[in-house]
């Protein structure tokens, strides 16, 4: 009998809290009652006090004894006591602000559960963008066997042509093409192409065009995407790009050196160069050259080379 243990009661936390709520509503309602009678105690005596007393029987408001004020106020705030026993109290007490903050809560949650897949989302979009675009620039790199190379002439505010025309003439600057571009492969896209009274001697013409019924001349070679325009050039160890603007974003990231001839002024143009990240291109050469009767503009040749 001495081994046997004894029996540990135990009260469930449902039935212990529904214990704890009826003690505090019992306590209220009793509180509730004392005031009740304080209540009816308290007015008797101020009626008494007056009439019975004379204190203060001669305080009147509106014609009205001060005591009638007292016991409405004193009405108010007992009312007021019943509202909170049986209706805030009842109705929204700690239980109901529990609630209450649960919803909120679980709105939140959601709210955030939103927020972070639309973010997965994005981020998911993201990165297929970049794979993507990485994905591009590797096999069009792969594709470049030769040295690819930019030719440009652009001003100081990076205009390079008007309404596909170039907006200034330096002869030197065309001397120096003819020089670096002979006997290469040179890319363009149709408006540059376009922009030649005829094909340019002594080198072989590769131009891009969506246009799949676009007509060229015999010995020009007519590509639809830059990828089959470098990959026509493979052969060639040092093909140029000669423009315009758009060919010149896209072969930026790919090009391996920059030759240009800087316009030291600015112009109006409705086609630019990019601009040159230093970070990743250095500057090897720089000849500059100031205006003369052949030249309206100073002007320098530069030589950039990719990091």
């Amino acid at each position: 009998m001495f081994g046997k243990k004894k029996a540990i009661p135990h009260i469930d936390k449902d039935q212990l809290a529904l214990i704890e709520t009826a003690q505090k509503r019992i306590k209220q309602k009793k509180r509730l009652y004392i005031h009740f009678v304080i209540f009816l105690i308290g007015a008797v005596f101020l009626i008494a006090a007056n009439t019975g007393l004379g204190i203060g029987k001669e305080i009147k408001f509106f014609d009205i004894n001060w005591f009638v004020f007292a016991i409405l106020l004193w009405l108010f705030f007992f009312l007021y006591h019943i509202f909170n026993v049986f209706i805030t109290h009842k109705f929204m007490g700690k239980a109901w602000e529990t609630e209450q903050l649960e919803k909120l809560v679980f709105k939140q949650k959601q709210r955030i559960a939103k927020i972070e897949g639309n973010l997965e989302k994005q981020n998911n979009k993201e990165s297929i963008s970049n794979n993507l675009l990485v994905n591009a620039s590797k096999n069009t790199k792969q594709k470049t066997k030769g040295f690819l190379t930019i030719i440009v002439a652009a001003s100081a505010n990076n205009a390079i042509g008007l309404n596909n025309k170039l907006i200034w003439h330096l002869s030197n600057d065309l001397k120096r093409f003819k020089n670096l571009t002979n006997g290469h492969y040179i890319i363009m896209g149709r408006k540059t192409f376009e922009s030649f009274p005829k094909p340019l001697p002594n080198r072989t013409h590769v131009v891009i065009s969506r246009q799949s019924d676009y007509k060229v001349p015999a010995g020009v070679i007519l590509v639809n995407s830059l990828s089959d325009a470098l990959d026509a050039s493979k052969s060639d160890p040092q093909p140029f790009i000669i423009g315009g603007g758009q060919i010149y974003k896209e072969t930026l990231s790919l090009a391996h050196k920059i030759e240009m001839t800087r316009v030291h002024d600015n112009f109006d143009a409705d086609t630019y160069f990019p601009e040159i990240d230093l970070t990743i291109w250095k500057e090897t050469a720089n000849t500059f050259h100031k205006k003369d009767d052949k030249h309206k503009h100073d002007y320098s040749f530069i030589t950039y080379e990719r990091i």
